[in-house]
């Protein structure tokens, strides 16, 4: 071959395509984009990568996490209940003693780890509860650290509601001045119905005036007549933005009455929607007030991808007052979605890997930096799989991250020998 044309080629890929179809491609990368996507190349490059037929992927998509309160589980208690709101009065009590520096640390740590399993584009939310706007500092500090190897959106979260104090609807508008990407909400979570379906139009008003993408907290209880992602609906109907809202973890639509949550989708089906599932906590925090038969607690994820939304999946934790566990490895997350979500076919296996990649991406609307394309950012992983199913049912190893066209990370799988006869 002649001398190094390339900065990076990746040789004898089988590069996943969005309908779920493979080809052996060799890829080129310069410049940090992506400058050729052909069956052989025939220059150098200065890094030359055999992939032997693993899987090359667009990066893994974070949805929904909150990195303010990763890695501070039992600090200062453990939750003993497991419950929802067990954990909002632990991370109360926690978020008193937050400091830039300690919100930072830990947020760097964990968006290290995500990185290192492929996620490289990731939305955070920011608790803005609280009177010195701590995490939101923070974590705007992270994103802008952070953008030379992983992209992040910062949520304005009022974890405790907009109208559960005084100065939280001034605390939100105030995020969104310091520069938060996304509204968020809890209306669920409100002191009243009433209050709650008052924060959702204050959220869209907030969106429209400052051109904010949103993405709302909504209805993450058991309680059959928390309803509020109807309004949601008709909120994007009316302000024709369904594309740019989001609706979190919708986990009462698992203990809707067939009746209203069919005439429920009828009306989704006119918005466009984006809607986020954390199948991790939804199925380790919901349900934990019923006996038998017990809920999954995750919303219809299956039917509302046969309706053709679009559908993403999230952490939400990883080791803080919610969730004792996690790794930050988006193939967790995807394979509980199979498991819980009963999605065990052929197609939607493939339907929950793009869960968490392509569908991701629409969710955090950077569908034009995204996917694996001549002319785009150099965005990419490899995987030590043969398909998305093999990926998520062995939860596979992520053998190299390339991101902005630079060498990331690099992992090699472990390896097991049969020492019996």
């Amino acid at each position: 071959m002649s001398s190094p044309v390339y900065d990076i080629a990746l040789r004898h890929g089988r590069l996943l395509q969005p309908s779920g179809s493979s080809a052996i491609v060799d890829i080129a990368i310069t410049g940090g984009r992506i400058v050729a996507i052909t069956p052989q190349l025939n220059q150098a490059a200065r890094l030359e990568l055999e992939l032997k037929g693993q899987l090359v992927s667009p990066p893994f998509v974070e949805s929904h996490i909150h990195l303010d309160s990763a890695l501070t589980v039992g600090e200062p208690r453990w939750n003993q209940s497991g419950t929802l709101f067990e954990g909002i009065e632990i991370w109360r009590d926690r978020k008193q003693d937050l400091t830039l520096e300690d919100v930072k640390q830990r947020a760097i740590a964990t968006l290290k780890q995500q990185a290192m399993q492929g996620v490289l584009f990731v939305r955070t939310h920011a608790d803005v509860s609280e009177k010195n706007l701590i995490a939101l500092k923070g974590l705007l500090e992270v994103r802008d650290q952070v953008k030379d190897w992983i992209t992040v959106q910062v949520v304005a979260f009022p974890q405790d509601g907009v109208y559960g104090s005084p100065q939280n609807a001034a605390l939100l508008e105030e995020a969104l001045k310091l520069g938060a990407d996304v509204v968020g909400g809890i209306p669920h979570y409100e002191l009243t119905r009433e209050d709650g379906v008052q924060s959702v139009h204050h959220i869209f008003d907030l969106a429209q005036r400052y051109d904010r993408l949103i993405d709302i907290h909504c209805d993450e209880i058991d309680d059959d007549q928390s309803r509020f992602l109807e309004v949601v609906a008709a909120c994007a109907i009316r302000a024709d933005m369904g594309m740019r809202v989001t609706a979190s973890h919708t986990t009462a639509f698992g203990s809707y009455n067939n009746a209203y949550a069919f005439k429920l989708m009828g009306f989704l089906q006119r918005t466009c929607l984006n809607f986020i599932a954390n199948p991790l906590i939804n199925i380790t925090l919901q349900g934990r007030t019923d006996t038998y038969p017990k809920r999954r607690g995750v919303t219809r994820v299956k039917e509302l991808w046969q309706l053709g939304q679009n559908v993403s999946l999230g952490h939400d934790c990883i080791q803080d007052p919610w969730y004792s566990l996690g790794t930050g490895n988006m193939l967790d997350v995807a394979n509980m979605a199979v498991h819980v979500c009963q999605m065990t076919g052929t197609a939607e296996i493939d339907a929950c890997y793009r869960m968490v990649t392509w569908n991701g991406a629409n969710t955090l609307h950077i569908q034009d930096q995204y996917g694996i394309e001549v002319g785009k950012p150099a965005n990419l992983i490899v995987l030590d799989a043969e398909s998305p199913y093999d990926a998520i049912r062995r939860r596979a190893a992520v053998r190299y991250v390339i991101s902005q066209g630079k060498l990331l990370a690099s992992t090699e799988p472990g390896v097991s020998q049969w020492k019996g006869e």
